[in-house]
């Protein structure tokens, strides 16, 4: 038993002895993984680092230099140039969605009037007659009407097919087709519904780009964006609405860099206009689309309301002379502005604007100086008595 105990003591210094020279053997090898893991975040951090410095300086050479450069060569540009160089519509094809009221319909005259031929888009059938017979009247050549649902994938390809079939080119795109809301985010009862908003507003947009863009490029034609101030100013009540279009704006930003000069892209970021978002029609906080005037008066409060006749012409001026974007009215630019530099201003001016007190009934701050002022009386007669197309 000794002698089995014995060897079982040798055999397991031995193992132990076998152990140690193993583990020092491995101990440089980790050291070594260590030292060079180090030395790669060490190395990275550095880059970030160069990175940085490199940002920092861009900037700084941005607004000291090209900023006070570039805004009198812009101003000098748009007096002596930008009237010389206007596009001509006359005999251009153009598909405008969403074209059957609002701005998609204020925008149809406008190219009417200009010559060119249109292709109308948008679900309600008859509405879309009526504008197009306008149209007519304003002196499109020709106007195909084409009903359909462009948050359909499948709806989008057949309106840019039929037009092109029909007129054998496209030469701009107007996406223009949009459903609003507004309500608090906590105030909805059915939050399925609100996925509509992102269909419409978003992919609304993108499946027609996208079936169109082709034909856009052969024409070296131009893409014009019907977005919103709201894309790039958040305030309550529009937590949905806000998201789609910001969504859609940096889509056709990102877009602009794929395509460079191949197709020119306008993106209009409007206010308040007049339209049937302005006449109250959106989807409700229960995910039913009706006319609620009473949220419309708590959204919109203290602010104005512009022409679309306005904002139309305004935007096609824009169009033609190929300008990125067009924000009107103008009073939303200080506004961008603002909410770049001093974000906490515009949340607390939202908030305190937009806030409802649920325990003590009241009605948000700009919906009361709204009816205390008698300001609801400047808004444009047809959001007064609002009559919103059905067929």
């Amino acid at each position: 038993m000794k002698e089995n105990e014995g060897g079982q003591g040798q055999t397991s210094n031995a193992g132990r002895s076998g152990d140690s020279q193993y583990n020092c053997r491995r101990r440089p090898v980790a050291s070594i993984g260590r030292r060079r893991s180090q030395a790669g975040t060490r190395a990275m951090e550095l880059y970030l680092l160069l990175h940085s410095v490199v940002m920092h300086a861009i900037a700084a050479l941005v607004i000291l230099v090209y900023i006070p450069v570039c805004v009198p060569a812009r101003l000098l540009a748009r007096a002596l140039v930008r009237p010389r160089r206007k596009e001509d519509l006359r005999g251009k094809v153009v598909l405008i969605t969403g074209a059957s009221s609002g701005i998609g319909e204020e925008l149809a005259y406008q190219y009417a009037r200009e010559g060119a031929y249109l292709a109308l888009v948008a679900r309600r059938k008859q509405a879309l007659k009526s504008v197009a017979a306008a149209a007519l009247e304003r002196g499109a050549p020709d106007v195909l009407v084409l009903p359909a649902d462009v948050a359909d994938p499948e709806q989008s390809r057949r309106a840019v097919e039929e037009t092109v079939a029909h007129f054998g080119k496209l030469n701009h795109l107007v996406a223009n087709a949009g459903i609003w809301s507004s309500c608090s985010f906590d105030q909805v009862t059915n939050i399925a519904a609100f996925t509509k908003l992102m269909d419409v507003n978003f992919w609304g947009s993108v499946y027609p780009t996208y079936y169109a863009l082709p034909h856009l490029k052969a024409s070296r034609g131009k893409l014009v964006v019907s977005c919103s101030a709201a894309g790039t100013v958040a305030t309550s009540r529009m937590a949905f609405y806000n998201a789609s279009k910001a969504a859609q704006l940096r889509f056709y930003e990102t877009l602009r860099t794929e395509l460079g000069s191949e197709v020119g892209i306008t993106i209009l970021t409007a206010g308040y206009v007049e339209s049937e978002i302005t006449k109250g029609k959106g989807v409700q906080k229960g995910g039913e689309v009706a006319v609620d005037e009473d949220a419309r008066d708590a959204q919109i409060g203290v602010f104005p309301v512009g022409r679309v006749e306005t904002l139309c012409e305004v935007a096609l001026d824009a169009v033609r002379s190929g300008d990125w974007y067009v924000t009107w009215p103008s009073m939303y630019r200080p506004m961008q502005l603002v909410a770049c530099l001093a974000p906490e201003v515009l949340s607390w001016v939202s908030y305190a604007l937009y806030k409802e007190e649920a325990a003590k009934g009241s009605r948000p701050l700009g919906q009361r100086i709204l009816e205390a002022t008698g300001a609801k009386t400047l808004f444009p007669p047809s959001l007064l008595h609002p009559v919103v197309k059905t067929d």
